[in-house]
């Protein structure tokens, strides 16, 4: 048996403690989420942070880019204004020294128009010196967009 080179045990007990500390931010962030408190999740957010739902669809007001902590409250103004979120459960959450991955089961109800549904949302969040420098997020568009407009009728995806 080959014993570890020395110092290697150590780093690895520090990558696995970088990566609980990662997990525990994202749930914070969850958790304010829940509350509605903006404010925590921007304390969780680095100044430059680059934040995107669906970074290339127009198909929902909280999609795209918003680059700099100052433009994410928008995010969360277009996403309260147009639905109601009736479920948010994360479901799994994998980690790295600096990314973390996580897959929520998400359900909401359109306010416009009644309509609602679920899917699973898929996050990336990647962290720098604690906090979120880069957030990623993807959903079902296609059941997105026949929510919003009503073009179909409501159903369960993935």
């Amino acid at each position: 048996m080959v014993s570890p080179k020395p110092g290697a045990r150590r780093r690895a007990n520090l990558r696995r403690m970088s990566e609980q500390a990662n997990i525990t931010t994202v749930q914070a962030i969850y958790e304010a989420f829940g509350r509605g408190d903006v404010d925590a999740i921007l304390e969780r957010l680095t100044d430059d942070v680059d934040w995107a739902s669906e970074a290339d669809s127009e198909i929902a007001p909280w999609h795209g880019v918003r680059r700099g902590k100052d433009q994410v409250p928008s995010f969360f103004e277009a996403l309260g204004a147009t639905i109601d979120v009736t479920e948010f459960t994360p479901l799994t959450f994998a980690s790295n020294a600096t990314d973390v991955l996580v897959v929520i089961r998400f359900g909401l109800t359109v306010r416009e128009n009644g309509n609602s549904g679920s899917m699973d949302l898929h996050h990336w969040w990647r962290l720098r010196d604690g906090k979120v420098c880069f957030y990623r997020g993807t959903e079902n568009t296609a059941l997105t967009a026949a929510l919003l407009t009503g073009s179909a009728a409501p159903s369960t995806g993935a």
